[in-house]
């Protein structure tokens, strides 16, 4: 009769539960690093919808404003068409959150660029229309406006804050090797351009 070998069988169920915890060691740090980088993600991309609400306020505010304006200063067509034309094409301008590249974000930052400066000489003309300046509907927008340009620059920094913790995250190693297997890719910052860092000055 066979005899077993009481000494193998321990050494084999050693080396088989040394394996089965590398193993399920890998496993945890997988998956601990896979939800952390989807955590972060997730904030980047609400961040980016917090970007996009204060400027679709600032949109939502623009019609009102005209429509003052062109109450007062009739001649200026020119100046009032170019701040409609440019709401138009920054409320067109759309990202795809779960592409926040360098392209996208640089169309879309170009985009509401162009409405800054159109808003800034809509706001200019003030000074050639006292009955304007002094309109209250016309200061309750301006002091709309402003806040909400506040509003941008706060969300653009807090955006940018959360794509450099998630780019930072994705680079540092060994969290790197499981974002590229995943294929989690560098979001893009807000930069500033001439023209969009500014926002419109409002005076009273």
């Amino acid at each position: 009769m066979r005899k077993i070998n009481i000494g193998n069988m321990k050494k084999g169920l050693t080396v088989l539960l040394i394996v089965a915890a590398v193993v399920l060691g890998i496993f945890l740090w997988v998956k601990g690093a896979y939800n952390k980088m989807v955590t972060a993600d997730e904030g980047v991309q609400a961040a980016w919808a917090q970007v996009e609400n204060v400027y679709q306020r600032r949109a939502d505010l623009i019609p009102n404003l005209v429509a003052t304006v062109k109450g007062y200063a009739q001649h200026e067509s020119e100046t009032l068409e170019n701040v409609v034309a440019a709401r138009a094409k920054a409320t067109q301008t759309l990202v795809d959150p779960s592409d926040l590249s360098e392209e996208a974000i640089a169309r879309f930052n170009e985009a509401q660029g162009e409405l800054s400066s159109a808003l800034g000489r809509l706001l200019m003309i003030q000074e050639n229309y006292p009955d304007l300046k002094a309109n209250q509907n016309f200061l309750e927008l301006q002091a709309q406006l402003e806040g909400t340009e506040n509003r941008i620059a706060t969300e653009r920094m807090k955006f940018n804050e959360a794509a450099k913790a998630f780019n930072t995250g994705i680079r540092k190693f060994p969290d790197n090797i499981i974002a590229s297997m995943f294929g989690f890719e560098k979001k893009a910052y807000f930069e500033a351009q001439a023209g969009t860092e500014t926002a419109p000055k409002v005076e009273f």
